[in-house]
Parts: C-alpha cells; structure tokens; sequence
C-alpha cells in the first residue's frame, strides 16, 4: 500500500508546502521552470520540509530523464549505471539523498560528469553543505537552504491531504494538534493523519484519538506568549542571565520537540555572544557535547547538553567582542573602510616584524588613516578579560 505522503507528493512547485523564498511569482526555482532550465543544486533543511517534493516536482514540470539514489545505500555500481544512462540519454538528473555521506570514490566518478553537465545533480541533506559536503562537489552546485515549515504551512497541507482521504472527519484542534506534534516535519504530520484515519472507527479523528497513537509532549502556546522561537529566546535570555534552573527548564521544553538542531544553532551562539571573553573554553565545550549528543542520540543526548547549558549558565558573561565586531561591521557598511596602510600591503620594507622585538610586539599604526585611533573592543570587568587587559596594557608601556 502507498503511504499517502507518497502519493500526495507534488508534481508542481505550485503545489509544494511552504518555501516561498524558492517557489511562487518570480521566485528562483519557479523561474527556472519557466525558463526550461536546470542546474546543479543542493537543498539542504530539516527532516520532512520538502527537499525530495522540491526535486520531484522540477523532474516533472521540466519532464527530465532522472534517477533517485542515496550516497549510504547505494553502492558505486549503481553510480556507474547512473552515469552510463545518463550517456545514453545525453543528460540526467541525478537525485543523491543524504548527500553528505557520500564517499571519495562515488563523488570522484560522479565530479567530471557533473563538470561536463552530463549529471545534473540535485543533493538532498539536513547538514549544512559549508561544513559537510566535499567542497569539490559544493563549489559545482548553487545551494538553497529551506525554511521551516511553519504550524499554518503544516495545517494547510493538511487541509489539502483531507481530500485524498474518503469520509474522514477531523476539526480545526485536531488537525492543529497533528501540526503542533510534527515539529515543522510534513511527512511526520500526513503520516499521523493517515494512521489515526485507519485507526479510528467511522474515520472520525479527535484529539485523544491522537494522542493514543502518539504521546509525544506538545506545547501548546498562544501566538502573543511562546511559541518555538520564542522558547528558544527564553532559553538564551536564561542563560544570559545565569538563571541556570530556568536554562534548563526551557532546554527541557526544546527536548521534548525533539528539536536537536534548534538547540545547537542557540547554544553555539550562546556560547560566542553573552559568555565570551569572560569564559572563551566555553565554545569547545558547547562543540564537544553537541558532538556527543549527535553521537549517541536521543534519549542519551539530554546528558551532555544538560551538562553544558548548566556550566553556561553559570558561567561569567561578556559581549564585549560580540559589541565590538558589530561596530566594525557598522563602520565598514558606513563605507567607513579607508586604505590600508603601504606598509602592512606586501611587499615592503617598512614593515616591522613584531616577533623580532621584547614581548613580540613593536609600536606601528594598522588602521587605516580615516579610522586611526578607532576603538572598537572595550573590556569588561571579568577575571579573564582583565587579564588579558592588563598584557595588552604591559605591551604599549614598554619603550
């Protein structure tokens, strides 16, 4: 039997959930369609947010040979067919899910076909492609990020699967509550619609109907209180704040969501913005438990991100670098940039080397003319920033 988030895979990017960045009136892809052009691409996003409908639906409105394979299942024979049809056809496109797990020899057959335009590759993957795909393959591929789906994306979509389905009887709540318990994943949602419709008698679905197939945790959250990204807020402001009880309570609540990837994204950032200077070993130590919780996975995951969101809480804070880049940023989109000094431009002689000299360091301007004196990073009153301060301050008074 088909499952329905198979058979209501769209044919169309006008049918396509969400992502109006990409798809709709003068949007990239829908413009590509229309122009009867393809390139290599990769999409990257969460689980279930429609990467394969994307790539599905630009097959079938550009009516292209095509193949579907995936870089962890798929052995470096099917590769070599997938080149030896597209020879045969003059072009194809080739769909590599998980595309970040796809090895040296794969992609070493795969570069000079996609080089040549014989493959026309569209990767599929949840990584970010700038930290784990090859950059060989990255660098011959225009990359689009899809957006979260959102609760309205997620229950409209539902409202267009209700018709696919014969008599089924659902209410606004529950289908909500089927929105609410996906966590922005589409497939996950039209999965639970489709087993409570053949779970229920009459197919009449209520809530507890639900819950008694999946007692996953759902907050609820008026739209002027939470909400998920208002919960990641609270989460930062508690850390930013040491409140390390309340640090945990919202970690807790974006465990529940199964939201891993959110959690990561705010504690990395964390991390460099409000501890800083005050704690800089805290941004290894966020990388290392984000590590292990990829490592071993849910439930196990809580423990190391426990541990680190407690030390972050309690650690010291400063933003005095966080303040100080964007100032330096500020200026320069001010057009406040200036020309480098001639003797910091190689070649020249009139550079002095700093190591050469007592402490490593030799008194020479390095900004340049138009923001010279400029200040941008002002310390706080922190036991590691003071210290640093107070070699930095020893370095200008040596004569």
């Amino acid at each position: 039997m088909e499952l329905l988030a198979n058979k209501l895979r769209p044919n169309k990017l006008e049918d396509i959930i969400g992502q109006e960045h990409l798809v709709g009136e003068n949007k990239v892809l829908s413009n590509l369609v229309k122009n009867g052009k393809i390139f290599s691409m990769i999409l990257y996003g969460k689980p279930g947010i429609g990467k394969t409908s994307i790539a599905n639906a630009l097959i079938k409105e550009l009516n292209k040979k095509s193949k579907f394979l995936n870089a962890t299942t798929n052995n470096k024979a099917d590769f070599d067919i997938a080149i030896e049809e597209a020879k045969m056809y003059g072009e194809l496109i080739l769909v590599i899910d998980e595309i970040h797990r796809m090895n040296k020899d794969k992609q070493d057959i795969l570069l000079p076909h996609i080089e040549s335009g014989l493959i026309i590759l569209i990767g599929l993957t949840t990584s970010n492609p700038y930290h784990k795909i090859n950059p060989a393959i990255r660098s011959r591929c225009e990359i689009f990020e899809l957006k979260e789906l959102t609760e309205e994306d997620i229950i409209k979509g539902l409202k267009k699967a209700q018709n696919s389905l014969e008599n089924i009887k659902i209410d606004d709540d529950s289908l909500r509550y089927i929105a609410k318990l996906s966590s922005g994943d589409f497939r996950a949602a039209l999965n639970t619609l489709e087993v409570a419709y053949n779970a229920t008698l009459n197919h009449e679905i209520t809530i507890e109907d639900i819950k008694n197939i999946n007692n996953k945790a759902v907050f609820f959250h008026d739209k002027d209180e939470d909400g998920h990204y208002q919960v990641l807020s609270a989460f930062q402001k508690s850390i930013r704040g040491s409140d390390v009880d309340a640090s945990l309570h919202y970690l807790a609540r974006l465990l529940a969501a199964g939201d891993l990837d959110s959690i990561y994204r705010r504690m990395s950032v964390i991390a460099y913005e409000d501890i800083g200077l005050a704690n800089p070993g805290i941004g290894p130590k966020v990388k290392a438990a984000i590590d292990a919780a990829e490592l071993v996975g849910l439930p196990e995951a809580i423990i190391p991100l426990g541990v680190v969101v407690t030390e972050m809480a309690l650690s010291p804070k400063s933003n005095s670098a966080y303040l100080a880049i964007n100032e330096a940023l500020n200026d320069i989109n001010k057009g406040l940039a200036g020309e480098i000094p001639r003797h910091l431009i190689n070649p020249s002689s009139d550079y002095i080397y700093p190591h050469n000299y007592k402490n490593d360091w030799y008194p020479q301007e390095y900004m340049p003319e138009k923001l010279k004196g400029k200040k941008y990073y002002h310390k706080k009153n922190n036991k590691y920033e003071m210290n640093l301060n107070k070699i930095y301050d020893e370095m200008r008074n040596i004569k």
